[in-house]
């Protein structure tokens, strides 16, 4: 572990990585952190939070760039182990390390903008009655910020994530917790972060990294109340346990936690008559990349019955079936996955449409499933995700019937329509639902796939996050960590650098309005 700088043997239990391939464990063996561990670090990041958030921005900006390089320094190690400890695909992570790497410059570039200080200047007007004096605004961190490590992206939201990058570039100091499926990997990146930090100059307890042997520390890292705020992402029951503990504080605090989501695609008649082949292509692809085992996996297909839908759903059998099993994350996932699969194919209301092939140890076997629409809403159990490479097929006898399956749905991370020439009309009417029930709507493309960027939205209406007025991917995902303090008559020595009247950091402004 890394704590206040120093690398530290934990001796709260030990954990080992398990190669999901085998179910072997790989060496060497972690120790967790003791309560003793968990309160030096959340001291150090408590006792350095003041410096660190009034740094300067070339500083913040600065390490982000220094923890890409260093990340990016590791090379095919990084990658080596990560797939020992996921079974993921090497080429898959590639791309997530490059991707991991991009959003920390990107948010190095979003500190050396500044406009995320928001700063606002009301100008004093002694003259007016009644007189107006002179208060100005800006954002501050929260405070110090617990990071759980996630399972499914052990790059880009794990240990130097985004969340550890928004809350850096924000000047909130991190206390991550790694996640067990992969403590070697988390190694790794947590000594790039704490070199970065070094390198920079700051101070140790901008950063520390800890790992559980059990759930009990990461528990009290949430109830610490040095903590001011929580990234979280993973399954609905982790995130409202969390979510619990920090509502249960003498002093409640955000969990922005990232749970469930089934992401449901709608075919209007009009894409399926013109392209029902090649959106049954697309749809297989999706459901099936990295097993499934992703939070924008689309999980539901909601379409008007047809003889075109019927075409698609043929392409899609014959596309599936061939479809060879994905080694999954841990044993855990897989046997969720197993059972939520088991119960779908069971259930008197569904039809098996298709199945990949069977795999062996500790992988999944992609499944697609049709129901009707008063069955799927009689069901909760089959509203529910699977996470996993599994798709259920609403099949709807009119579009009245879509609005009332779209109606009743929980919130989502993302909401799709493949549409036509001829469905504009249907998907106007649709749109307004779909802004209500999600945090990114897709046309004619499938939802895998996070572009980070400034317009993207990951986020969405409870379950699939805590909280659906934030992002936890693009460059808004900073705003989680920060609240706005506005000063009044404040003499101009005694202002922070964004709002004195020189504006030294050159911060952009709005003044008087304008």
């Amino acid at each position: 572990m890394f704590i206040g700088g120093q690398a530290v043997n934990g001796r709260g239990g030990s954990l080992s990585a398990i190669d999901p391939n085998t179910g072997h464990p790989l060496q060497p063996i972690f120790g967790g952190a003791t309560p003793s561990d968990l309160e030096s670090a959340c001291a150090l990041a408590s006792d350095v939070f003041d410096d660190f958030r009034e740094t300067a921005p070339a500083i913040r900006a600065a390490l982000l760039d220094a923890i890409a390089e260093r990340v990016e320094a590791l090379g095919d190690a990084l990658v080596d182990r990560c797939v020992l400890e996921t079974g993921l695909p090497q080429n898959r992570l590639e791309g997530e390390r490059m991707r991991t790497i991009r959003q920390l410059r990107m948010f190095a570039d979003v500190v050396r903008d500044g406009g995320y200080v928001g700063a606002r200047v009301d100008l004093a007007l002694p003259q007016r009655q009644p007189p107006r004096v002179d208060i100005r605004m800006r954002n501050i961190p929260l405070g110090p910020v617990a990071v759980f490590g996630a399972s499914n992206f052990p790059l880009a939201f794990s240990v130097a994530g985004g969340d550890t990058a928004s809350a850096l570039a924000a000047g909130a100091p991190v206390v991550a917790k790694a996640h067990p499926a992969h403590p070697g990997t988390s190694e790794m990146m947590g000594r790039a972060v704490n070199e970065a930090v070094a390198q920079v100059g700051l101070p140790a307890g901008v950063f520390s990294l800890i790992f559980d042997s059990g759930l009990d520390i990461g528990r009290e890292l949430v109830a610490d109340p040095r903590m001011k705020a929580v990234a979280f992402t993973g399954s609905r029951r982790g995130g409202m346990a969390l979510l619990a503990i920090a509502q249960g504080r003498p002093e409640p605090i955000p969990v922005y936690a990232e749970m469930s989501s089934v992401n449901p695609v709608i075919l209007l008649p009009g894409a399926l008559e013109e392209r029902a082949e090649q959106i049954a292509a697309e749809f297989i692809e999706s459901l099936t990349l990295g097993g499934g085992q992703l939070c924008t996996n689309a999980g539901l297909i909601i379409a008007v019955e047809s003889p075109a839908l019927e075409r698609f759903l043929l392409a899609s059998a014959k596309l599936l079936m061939p479809t060879s099993a994905a080694t999954m994350l841990t044993a855990d996932i897989h046997e969720a996955y197993e059972a939520g699969v088991e119960r779908m194919a069971a259930h008197p209301a569904v039809t098996t449409l298709a199945r990949g092939l069977r795999g062996h140890f500790n992988q999944g076997r992609a499944g697609l499933f049709s129901t009707t629409p008063a069955d799927f809403l009689a069901s909760e159990e089959l509203q529910g995700e699977i996470f996993g490479a599994a798709a259920l097929v609403v099949k709807c006898p009119d579009e009245a019937s879509i609005v009332e399956v779209m109606t009743r749905l929980e919130g989502q991370l993302t909401a799709t329509m493949q549409i036509g020439g001829e469905d504009v009309e249907a998907a106007a009417r649709l749109l307004p639902l779909l802004e209500r029930k999600a945090g990114r709507i897709i046309v004619n493309g499938f939802p895998t796939g996070v572009e980070v960027g400034h317009a993207m939205v990951h986020g969405g209406p409870f379950p699939s996050t805590s909280d659906s007025r934030w992002t936890s991917v693009g460059s808004l995902a900073i705003a989680r960590f920060l609240r706005p303090v506005s000063y009044q008559g404040m003499p101009d020595a005694l202002l922070p650098a964004a709002l004195k009247d020189a504006n030294p950091d050159g911060v952009p402004r709005m003044v008087d309005g304008g």
